[in-house]
């Protein structure tokens, strides 16, 4: 397919479907939400986490198997969050675009991120082998997690699902950030930066040489849109990676006092089924880790291939190849 015809494509598809969400805004509304706890504190932070959106989950079903964590000794002690964006329009449920996992691991002293590819082909309980991005179309968080932890042997009970618009609202609120973009990204991150002027009513300007640019929300939007260049889908998924490291520096160089201003704006767009109690529980963690963020993507390259089955794409791969690979890294911290 042209670059043109991409192009078109993404034009015709304009009405259908306006906007797209990426996983990794849900990260940050959760971590500004944690960073700023670790500073601020006290009853104005706890006013502020009230702006988020609660949800409860029925724990019972959430597809974890107690005895498969009897190899991993700290499994208890390591927290796994998942973290949605989801492909919805005003509230109504749609397909997560992107699904991460956000480890706090005190045990090893670092922050995971493990992004799951949103056409692997998995097993979906009550729906059969499909997109792991439609579980959450199909039932909710509930089955999003419970096809997660089932498929991957993981022991996830909550997540964080954020509004499309927070990755440029973000991005605006802490100035931008500084992204190097390469010759090829410039041929479609324009044509993209286009669009969502035209949809957003910005008028952000185009980028016109490679290199380390400062991009601000809707150029940085556009830039993790990209995906048709050399590595498709594979690459999309580390340019999010690539934005949320941006992202995260940039919080951590922010002055403390900008955070409670930061925090009233972005929280209102997440919705968690994390408590204020637990966020609090989880940031004295965070506190201790510091800024060590490491991030792997399953399954990993070499070993999925696209299929095409009914007409319809997906990757497909050896699933307990790819369980075993997780959790060996999630919980014993090997790669």
């Amino acid at each position: 397919m042209s670059k043109n015809q991409n192009i078109n494509e993404m034009k015709r598809k304009k009405k259908k479907k306006k906007k797209k969400s990426l996983g990794f805004k849900i990260l940050m509304g959760l971590l500004f939400t944690l960073l700023a706890v670790l500073i601020i504190g006290g009853g104005y932070i706890i006013g502020i986490l009230s702006k988020m959106e609660k949800t409860k989950l029925n724990t019972e079903d959430l597809g974890i198997i107690e005895e498969e964590f009897d190899q991993y000794k700290n499994a208890n002690k390591i927290t796994n969050i998942a973290l949605f964006g989801v492909d919805s329009v005003s509230g109504e449920g749609g397909r997560s675009d992107s699904i991460m996992v956000a480890t706090v691991d005190p045990v090893h002293k670092k922050l995971k991120i493990t992004s799951i590819m949103r056409d692997s082909y998995v097993y979906i309980d009550g729906y059969g082998q499909d997109k792991i991005n439609h579980a959450y179309a199909y039932g909710g968080p509930e089955l999003a997690i419970k096809t997660i932890n089932e498929n991957f042997g993981l022991n996830i009970e909550n997540y964080a699902t954020v509004d499309f618009s927070s990755l440029p609202i973000i991005i605006n609120l802490l100035g931008g950030i500084d992204i190097e973009i390469t010759s090829d990204e410039i041929e479609y991150i324009n044509e993209y930066i286009n669009h969502l002027n035209s949809l957003e009513g910005t008028s952000s300007a185009n980028i016109y040489s490679p290199g380390v640019q400062h991009l601000d929300g809707i150029q940085a939007l556009a830039y993790s849109r990209i995906r048709y260049t050399a590595g498709g889908d594979f690459e999309r998924t580390q340019r999010h990676r690539t934005v949320l490291n941006a992202l995260f520096d940039k919080v951590l160089s922010s002055p403390v006092t900008s955070y409670p201003a930061l925090l009233n704006d972005l929280l209102p767009y997440v919705e968690t089924s994390l408590s204020t109690t637990e966020i609090l529980s989880l940031a004295t963690d965070v506190a201790r880790i510091g800024n060590n963020l490491e991030q792997d993507r399953f399954p990993r390259d070499g070993y999925a291939e696209g299929a095409n089955i009914d007409g319809i794409y997906y990757l497909t791969f050896d699933i307990e190849t790819a369980k075993q690979q997780m959790r060996e890294y999630i919980f014993n911290d090997i790669r």
